[in-house]
């Protein structure tokens, strides 16, 4: 895929690499829907790396509810400066984590931890999630893990701004903005809906 190559860039085999795994490995474990498979460049590694343009030079990021890896590998994948952990309480998906992060060489950059949100003291720079739940419950679970001047990056589906709108009066409390963003990872890719919290 043309638009992959030229995001990924250098990075691009071992983007290959993983794609793979979840096309097979992804798949046989229940992670990934067999008819994702046509659809893991543009579904998923590209509307992973969208958010890349948010996140600082070496920052430190938490991806809760890592499942298959997304964002948080991708993440890792494109920006060797980021520090990035993969939070996921259920055993199985740490296993797959824990094998794939070892696969691609990214052990030393990338840490997996098992483990629920509510239950993490930690803060972050920046907190990513990505498919884990709608946004009033997920703040419960991730505020507490921004550090001060960082911020929660959810990468959602259209129905963003609505969600947006339905937490506006816990932000105003908590004296937090939000906004609702449409990231691309390329030019010609499709656009990733992220709401920005900090």
């Amino acid at each position: 895929m043309r638009i992959a190559a030229e995001v990924f860039g250098d990075s691009h085999d071992l983007a290959q690499k993983y794609v793979d795994i979840l096309a097979s490995r992804g798949v046989d474990w229940g992670l990934i829907g067999p008819r994702e498979v046509d659809k893991l460049w543009s579904r998923h590694l590209l509307n992973s790396v969208a958010i890349s343009g948010l996140i600082e030079p070496a920052a430190d990021v938490l991806d809760v509810g890592s499942g298959a890896g997304l964002p948080g590998i991708p993440l890792a994948i494109l920006r060797p400066d980021l520090r990035i952990t993969l939070l996921e309480p259920l055993l199985r998906r740490f296993n797959f984590l824990t094998e794939t992060v070892a696969e691609l060489g990214l052990n030393g950059r990338v840490v997996v931890l098992r483990g629920r949100a509510e239950e993490q003291r930690a803060t972050h720079q920046v907190v990513t999630c990505r498919a884990v739940a709608a946004l009033p419950k997920l703040l419960g679970w991730c505020l507490p893990l921004v550090a001060p001047h960082g911020q929660l990056l959810a990468i959602k589906g259209e129905s963003a701004e609505q969600e947006l709108l339905d937490v506006r009066g816990l932000l105003r409390s908590r004296r937090l903005t939000g906004e609702v963003l449409s990231v691309r990872a390329h030019a010609e890719a499709e656009p990733t809906w992220v709401v920005r919290i900090r």
